[in-house]
């Protein structure tokens, strides 16, 4: 003869321990915070690729000499919306002129020395762009690898507390255990289902951010490469 058990998840959920009815509001908080993360995360990184990719298209014309001068203000129009790239070689080139104009009041200088420091500049440049590119992804890490042991410890308080329980009881039967080892399961469950989307999640936009910086890094030699033609 065959025993059914009804349990459903959230009278599971009602009738758990204090405990692990914390460990699942922690979890579900969580949870909900780092989806807030991921969708502002992959909205800002979608908008910088689609602003580099501006950047990158417009930048190689600006210092055309046969480019007609509507196009070269319609460029720099389009260019003052192109995002962290276009920061970087602001920033570059800013030093390059502050420079350029502190070596002329002293009669002269080496050219290498001005393109030196614009390189650094557009290096902290690229620091600070990239920091804001990736923050919030050491959040989405930790929840990635935390939420399973937060919901393993959940886990564990509910099997505990059935086998206390089961030692108290008059008769040893299925029903008797199996709602505090479905409680116990569901804070796995719920572990897990905070950890699994922030470790893809952080994975593809970390990927993303990498690439990111690898297309600032060659716009940084690229602008200094520039510079360096344009100072002889």
């Amino acid at each position: 003869m065959s025993v059914i058990i009804d349990l459903p998840i959230l009278k599971l959920i009602t009738d758990a321990s204090i405990i692990v009815q914390g460990v699942l509001a922690i979890l579900v908080l969580v949870s909900l915070k780092s989806w807030w993360h991921i969708m502002l995360k992959s909205a800002a990184i979608r908008k910088a690729k689609f602003q580099t990719d501006e950047c990158e298209r417009i930048l190689p014309f600006l210092g055309d000499p046969n480019n007609q001068d509507n196009d070269q203000t319609q460029n720099r129009r389009r260019l003052d919306h192109s995002g962290a790239l276009k920061r970087i070689i602001d920033a570059g080139q800013i030093e390059f002129n502050k420079t350029k104009l502190a070596f002329a009041n002293k009669g002269g200088g080496d050219a290498s020395h001005m393109v030196d420091s614009a390189r650094r500049a557009m290096q902290i440049a690229y620091q600070r762009e990239m920091d804001v590119l990736e923050s919030d992804l050491a959040f989405l890490a930790s929840v990635g690898s935390v939420s399973p042991y937060v919901g393993l410890f959940g886990t564990v308080w509910g099997i505990m507390n059935a086998f206390v329980g089961l030692s108290n009881a008059q008769q040893t039967t299925l029903a008797a255990v199996a709602p505090g080892i479905a409680e116990a399961l569901v804070a796995t469950a719920v572990g897990l289902f905070a950890a699994i989307p922030a470790v893809l999640a952080y994975n593809r936009l970390t990927n993303e951010a990498d690439r990111l910086a690898m297309r600032f890094e060659c716009g940084i030699e690229e602008f200094a490469n520039d510079l360096q033609r344009k100072s002889r």
